[in-house]
């Protein structure tokens, strides 16, 4: 048998089929990598009007306990409803198409809508709970991104606004107002 390295303090072990032994609180599950195939992608998760989402890694398709990451689409010409992701952070990876990220800035004497341009390879970090919007103003190109999120569920609050005045804390996980 090969040797193998057991962390310090790992307590109880396990001795898996092949002989490796494990910290007996490592899952099945969770020993190996999970390869998702684009087209294993899943669209059924919350949505927002003017845009669509796609689950790749989840306690759904995975068995994430701590994250969420998937994909966003945008036509082009397209804005995307005024939206939060609740206690989430979210990081966002801009693909293709140049997305402008839209949302409200408190730090002046009153609230000045703010865009963030992006071009393909740019990162956006969206802290919880802040009231945001996608828009694509290429009418040709569709504007895809990846995000990751620091709760394994998807959350999405839809807005009517940007205004923070519809934002709680105890938002609900998921809604489609």
């Amino acid at each position: 048998m090969p040797a193998f390295h057991v962390p310090a303090g790992a307590g109880d072990l396990v001795r898996t089929p092949s002989g490796v032994l494990l910290p007996a609180d490592i899952d099945p599950f969770h020993r190996r990598l999970h390869r998702i195939a684009p087209a294993s992608l899943i669209g059924q998760t919350t949505q927002t009007s003017g845009m669509r989402r796609l689950e790749a890694v989840s306690g759904k398709t995975v068995g994430a306990q701590h994250l969420w990451m998937g994909q966003t689409h945008v036509p082009g010409a397209t804005n995307s409803g005024n939206h939060h992701h609740g206690a989430s952070e979210t990081a966002i990876f801009v693909v293709s198409g140049t997305p402008v990220f839209v949302f409200l800035d408190l730090e002046g004497d009153e609230p000045v809508e703010t865009r963030v341009q992006t071009a393909p390879g740019d990162y956006v970090f969206v802290p919880p709970y802040v009231p945001h919007r996608e828009e694509n103003p290429d009418p040709d190109t569709e504007a895809v991104v990846v995000i990751a999120r620091t709760t394994q569920d998807a959350i999405v609050v839809n807005l009517d606004t940007l205004d923070w005045s519809a934002v709680t804390r105890d938002s609900p996980v998921n809604s489609d107002r």
